[in-house]
């Protein structure tokens, strides 16, 4: 409708729940997960704002926003000081955290051999256009 109000809406337990529960997504979903469903809750959040709650659109955004919730479960620590609210604390047995393969230290689990071909691959893209286009466009005439 376009109707603008000057309301200002203050949940102050739900931002501590959403804080908890965000440290626990960060814990068990991939980062590509984490990047779409951000995506997906604007969109979402539009929908719903707009009306469209029985809309197919949201519920079939809401299907996907479920899916991601399926491993979301353990415990958070937040701390509360000047009414600010940080995640200090959280652990999940579906956490995707493995110190092993997150250290440098004795006894590690990752194999530090599969480095050179990571780095080679994910960097063919920059070298190919390094290549393909060695001069700025502004000085070819």
């Amino acid at each position: 409708m376009g109707i603008k109000s000057r309301e200002v809406y203050e949940a102050p337990a739900a931002l501590v729940l959403l804080r908890a529960h965000q440290a626990l997504e960060d814990l068990v979903l991939t980062k590509h997960q984490l990047r779409f469903k951000a995506r997906v809750a604007a969109e979402y959040a539009d929908l719903v704002y707009n009306g469209l709650w029985f809309s197919r659109m949201r519920q079939d955004l809401a299907a996907y926003v479920e899916s991601t919730q399926a491993y979301v479960t353990g415990t958070a620590r937040v701390t509360l000081f000047k009414g600010n609210c940080h995640a200090v604390g959280r652990k999940s047995s579906y956490s995707l955290y493995d110190y092993s393969l997150a250290t440098y230290d004795e006894g590690d689990a990752f194999d530090h051999t599969a480095s050179s071909g990571f780095i080679h691959i994910w960097g063919l893209p920059a070298r190919t256009q390094s290549r393909v286009q060695s001069e700025p466009l502004c000085r070819r005439n």
